[in-house]
This record gives C-alpha cells, structure tokens and sequence, in this order.
C-alpha cells in the first residue's frame, strides 16, 4: 500500500470493541485529526453496532474480514485478544491495509516472523503498541541517551503494577510475561538503543491468588535481562497494587541518571491535617491517556506519508524473544540465553 494523501484522512477501521478498542476508537473518531473511524468490527452480537454508534462510524461488522475487504478502509486497529493477533496482521498486510496491532503482536517467534514477513510483501506499515515510547517522561529520558548526557547505559529499570481487581479464570498461562511485562521488555531496550538482549533470568510466583498456582498462574515476577553491551536490566510486575496503577522507569550510565513516572495521576499534592496526598492513577488509561493518543497519530503519520512506523513488527519480535526466555527461565529455573528459545 503507497502512502495516503497527505491532505485526506486515513479511514481506520477498528477490530476489537472491548476495553482498549473503546479506546483507541474514541482516538481515532475525536482525537487525531489526521484520522476517521469508518468501521468497528466484533463477533459479540451488538457490540460492534453500539460502539460504531457511539463513535459516529459508518459501518459495524460483525467479522474482521468483512473490514479487511473493505475497499474505504485505509488502515486497520488491531484490538482483539492476543491469541488472534498475528494472523488478523498477517490477512490485513494481505489485503494491503495498514495495521497497527496492540502488543503482543505474537505469542510465538514463528508467528511473529510470519507477521513481519507479511507487512514487508505487502509494503504496508505495521505498528506495535508499545505506548510507554510515547509518553513525555519516557521520551524525555530517551533524549538525554541519544544526545549522550547519561552516557553508556550500565543498570536499566522498569515496573509494572496493576490496580488488581482481575478476574483469575481469564488470565492464561505467561501473561504477566506475554502481555504484562512485555511492556518493560519494550521499555529496557528502548532506554539501551542500539543493543540487545542476551540472557534472561527469572522468577514468579502466585502471589495475588495463591489458589491458582497449581493452574498456571502466576501474578509477581522479577525478570533480570543482560544486554550485549554489558548493561543489566531489572523488569518486574505484580497484578495488584493496593494505591492504584504504577509505571516507572530508570536508566544509570556512565554520565548520570534518570528517573521516569512516579505513578501521580496530576502533579498535585494536597496537604491537610491528616498529612500529604498525592493522587495516584487507577488505571493504564488514566495514567497513559496521552501516550495512547500519540502512539496513533504517529501510527497515522506513518500511513499518510507512507514511511516506517516508529516501533514495528521487529521490536515486537525482540521484547518477544525476552517474554518467551523469562517463561523459561521460570519453568527450568534457571538463566536462559535468548538463542534458546529463538531457533
């Protein structure tokens, strides 16, 4: 697919109407100039229909093929569980739609390679939504590395802790790997341009539903990934935080460090007799509303001028390699080197 032109909207339809697809289409039809919703599609009956309503977008279908025959879609918003995600990239590129895809774009190195290998026959650009490289503070620090202030990277950081409140009988096995810390993943290797990781050592346990260890599920994890240019990084996650969602980072190197995010819903601290407050997010959405936005109207961009999108299929491939070497890691307990489980 050639480039849009730069003075029409690119017509996005989206496939998935659940919690992120509500999102990304509230972005799409309000947010992004740039942009217009012109379909949803979703099997559940209705949904698709109530969302497309709700959103002024023209059409509802109720089968992703049905978007991708669609001769007045321009681009596809891939928002439906994991488990379909490179096969509907895959049959979009086919049918010469861009795609923009939330993460993981695969659950396996092979279906990930089939997906990459899919956009570039088709020469369509292919997004991954790894939103944290769009957020301000996250931006910022990769600024201060690529000018050289923070010098070589030697120790990398990132967390995630979700607000809790899930339900266990839907969560499959290695999610907080496959689709937790696959962020982090993205995130560590963002904060260390240029190198990649080696060797990856993990542990985690059930700890937010300790009955449903013996089931798979594991909910805490503290993920150690070596870089080949020497640099440690640290992810970990944990499914409940008592005080809401919580997304930070930090990179030390030769020249200094920085630190990222604090979990503050606003910068405001109201001092009252009961002591300090501070307001902290709820949610992914509260605290990442803007990194959403932006990861879209750079996704946009990328179709209008027909360029390379900011974080592609290749980077999905990579955070992928370290998620699948951390589930090992866990399985056999011990380090696991990154050529293990990609050949």
């Amino acid at each position: 697919m050639g480039s849009v032109e730069a003075r029409s909207p690119v017509r996005a339809a989206l496939i998935g109407s659940g919690r992120m697809g509500s999102l990304h289409g509230q972005s799409l039809a309000w947010r992004i100039p740039g942009a217009r919703l012109v379909a949803v599609a979703d099997p559940v009956p209705g949904a698709a229909e109530q969302l497309a309503a709700s959103l002024g977008a023209d059409r509802a279908y109720t089968e992703p093929g049905q978007v991708l025959a669609d001769p007045e879609v321009d681009a596809v918003v891939i928002a439906a569980p994991a488990r379909f995600h490179a096969d509907l990239v895959v049959a979009a590129a086919a049918a010469g739609k861009g795609v923009f895809c939330e993460k993981p774009m695969a659950l396996t190195l092979a279906d990930a390679d089939r997906a990459i290998d899919a956009a570039r026959a088709a020469g369509v650009v292919l997004q991954v939504g790894f939103n944290r490289r769009f957020a301000p503070d996250w931006v910022a620090a990769r600024a201060l590395l690529d000018a050289g202030r923070l010098g070589t990277p030697r120790l990398l950081r990132s967390v995630t802790r979700d607000p809790g409140g899930f339900d266990p009988s839907r969560v499959p096995p290695d999610t907080i790997f496959n689709e937790t810390l696959i962020h982090d993943f993205d995130a560590l290797r963002f904060l260390n341009p240029g190198a990649e990781a080696v060797q990856v050592y993990a542990t985690a346990d059930a700890l937010v539903e300790p009955g449903w260890r013996d089931r798979g599920l594991l909910d805490t994890a503290v993920v150690v990934v070596r870089f080949d240019n020497g640099a440690t990084g640290v992810a970990e996650a944990c499914f409940e935080a008592a005080y809401g969602y919580d997304v930070r980072g930090e990179v030390f190197g030769s020249g200094g460090m920085a630190t990222i995010g604090d979990g503050r819903r606003t910068g405001t601290v109201f001092s009252g007799a009961a002591g300090r407050l501070v307001q902290t997010a709820r949610s992914d959405q509260e605290l990442l509303g803007d990194a959403y936005v932006a990861e879209l109207a750079a996704f946009v961009d990328a179709v209008r001028a027909g360029t390379p999108a900011p974080v592609g299929g290749e980077d999905a491939r990579a955070a992928l390699a370290i998620a699948l070497a951390a589930a090992e890691s866990v399985r056999a307990g011990r380090p696991v080197r990154i050529e293990e489980v990609a050949t």
